[in-house]
């Protein structure tokens, strides 16, 4: 059998040799100049929810999100950190500690890269839709939960990491309410949720001003609403200046993290669980911007996987976050005009710009307007309709969602993915085992016995051949197996035949395989249960099928 061959690298950013405009130029640049404004609250917000300082998150929007660009295979995503990340980021945060989360994310990054390259792209699509959504509101409700503590303005110095730690502790602290900051965080709610509304809405005579207002995004008026409201205020709420002292200038230096192979021999399933949760996000991204963009070449899912293995790699050396491809940026990208993925790679130099030319400004920021940002983040990321029409669905779809869902919250994303996929499996193989059916054909000649086999013989489905001999009717000489509807048969189902065969033989029955289609008939071929029936015993079509010889 041939080694199928790797991937080739073939960026989509390769294919802007030939004609690229300066028109297109113009559009990317406006494209990457939004996209750039919208992601730096976010980048701000998910590195401090996540348990790191602010600047690791720009570090991650810039590296990540420009090698995502310059090296994917989609013309218009946006990479970076990602809202899904901030639960898995800081339960490993807290049980393993910042250098080993570096470890893990550029251990995440090998695996994406060879998943790549060795074509697996396409198997993330095969992940049920039950456990994607279960697992992704399970993670909004744990980041709505994690915000709760900056909502409320309560100083807590280390939130643990599991969902009865979270409310007990914020239970235990209630009574430190600040009211300046819930209603901080509920100011930003609302200029968020209303902002475009209010001013796309809205008829004045200022028409091109406020057109061009409806060009910033409501977490950046609420940000910079936010920020200018505390420091002339005086506001007596805690910012990223009081908490981590302020954004160095410059992007954190390169360095290696400290490996130390003990802590590393701990770090595999949260290692897969970063490679797992950043394939499908990046992926489902790519083609949530593919439906969007119908005039543009849809994305390359191995290429697109090189590259945030790539990015996963490169970002941990700037003490940088996991980082995936971001649907509210990417979404963001297309509607400004993006062409290409030039847009991407202006968004992480707009960026740059913003950390080298204006981080002293961020002291101001106060983390109560962060939380009110997320928790809209979390809103919008949770598929909240889907529990509402869970009465719509069957069992095995209610029962995995439901169930991913209830692990995600209570217990963690490794487990509830693992289960998920275990318990997709088992449903599949009992489903799978339920439509391979035996069926009586009647009109067979005196002494022969004639069943229709349907669907698939495998492991999950040979018990039904196992009670035959003992089903048939006395005096039958000649079992026959009418194969034609038989799609596929794994080794066990050749087993079960050659065990059938045998118990037949011992009661004087003898078994003909009829009609065999090609997968089963190779597979037979090649276990040599065709040699030990012999050619007489495996027909083409029943009207080959003659009664037994009664004197034989």
């Amino acid at each position: 059998m041939p080694i199928p061959s790797l991937h080739p690298f073939r960026p989509r950013a390769l294919t802007l040799r030939h004609g690229y405009t300066a028109a297109q130029f113009r559009q990317d640049l406006g494209a990457g100049l939004t996209v750039g404004i919208v992601a730096l609250p976010l980048a701000l917000a998910f590195a401090i929810a996540s348990g790191l300082r602010p600047e690791q998150g720009l570090a991650t929007a810039i590296v990540a999100g420009f090698l995502i660009s310059l090296l994917g295979g989609s013309s218009v995503q946006i990479g970076g950190p990602a809202g899904a990340f901030i639960v898995v980021v800081y339960g490993i945060l807290q049980r393993y500690g910042l250098a080993n989360l570096l470890i893990a994310t550029m251990g995440a990054g090998v695996l994406l890269l060879a998943m790549g390259a060795l074509r697996l792209g396409a198997l993330v699509r095969y992940i049920p839709v039950a456990i994607v959504t279960g697992f992704t509101n399970g993670i909004a409700v744990l980041i709505a939960l994690a915000q709760l503590k900056d909502f409320l303005g309560l100083r807590v110095e280390k939130m643990p990491a599991d969902f009865f730690g979270q409310i007990t502790t914020l239970s235990q602290h209630a009574q430190q309410l600040n009211p300046a900051a819930p209603l901080m965080a509920l100011a930003c709610m609302a200029v968020v949720l209303l902002w475009p509304k209010n001013i796309d809405g809205a008829s004045a005579p200022l028409t091109g001003l406020r057109r061009a207002l409806a060009l910033l995004p409501g977490t950046v008026i609420a940000l910079a609403g936010a920020t200018a409201a505390t420091a002339l205020l005086q506001l007596p709420l805690e910012t990223i200046g009081s908490r981590f002292g302020g954004i160095p200038r410059e992007l954190p230096a390169l360095a290696w993290p400290e490996l130390h192979w003990d802590g590393v021999k701990q770090l595999v399933m949260p290692t897969l669980t970063l490679a797992l949760l950043g394939a499908i996000e990046s992926l489902l991204c790519a083609r949530v911007a593919d439906k969007l963009t119908p005039d543009l070449p849809r994305h390359d899912p191995n290429q697109e996987l090189m590259a945030q293995g790539i990015a996963n790699l490169a970002a941990p050396l700037f003490g940088g976050l996991p980082a995936t491809g971001t649907i509210a940026r990417t979404v963001t990208n297309i509607r400004a005009g993006a062409a290409s993925p030039v847009a991407g790679m202006v968004h992480a130099a707009v960026l740059l710009l913003i950390l080298l030319l204006a981080a002293p400004l961020a002291v101001h920021v106060p983390l109560a307007a962060l939380a009110g940002i997320l928790l809209v983040v979390a809103w919008n990321m949770g598929d909240w309709h889907e529990f509402a029409r869970l009465r719509r669905f069957n069992l095995t779809y209610r029962t995995l969602l439901l169930g991913t869902f209830t692990l995600t919250v209570v217990a963690d994303l490794t487990v509830a993915v693992e289960v998920g996929l275990i318990s997709a499996c088992v449903f599949f193989v009992w489903r799978m085992s339920q439509l391979f059916s035996l069926k009586v054909l009647p009109g067979a000649p005196p002494g022969v016995q004639v069943l229709e086999l349907y669907g698939a013989l495998f492991f999950g489905a040979v018990g039904k051949l196992e009670a035959l001999p003992e089903q048939l009717p006395a005096g039958t000489r000649t079992l026959a197996l009418e194969m034609h509807r038989l799609i596929v048969m794994d080794t066990s189902g050749v087993e079960a035949l050659r065990e059938l065969r045998r118990a037949l033989a011992k009661r004087g029955t003898a078994l003909v395989l009829v009609a065999l289609n090609a997968q089963p008939l190779d597979l037979l071929r090649r276990a040599g249960l065709l040699a030990e029936l012999g050619e007489a015993a495996v027909l083409h079509s029943l009207d080959e099928l003659s009664p037994p010889d009664n004197g034989a």
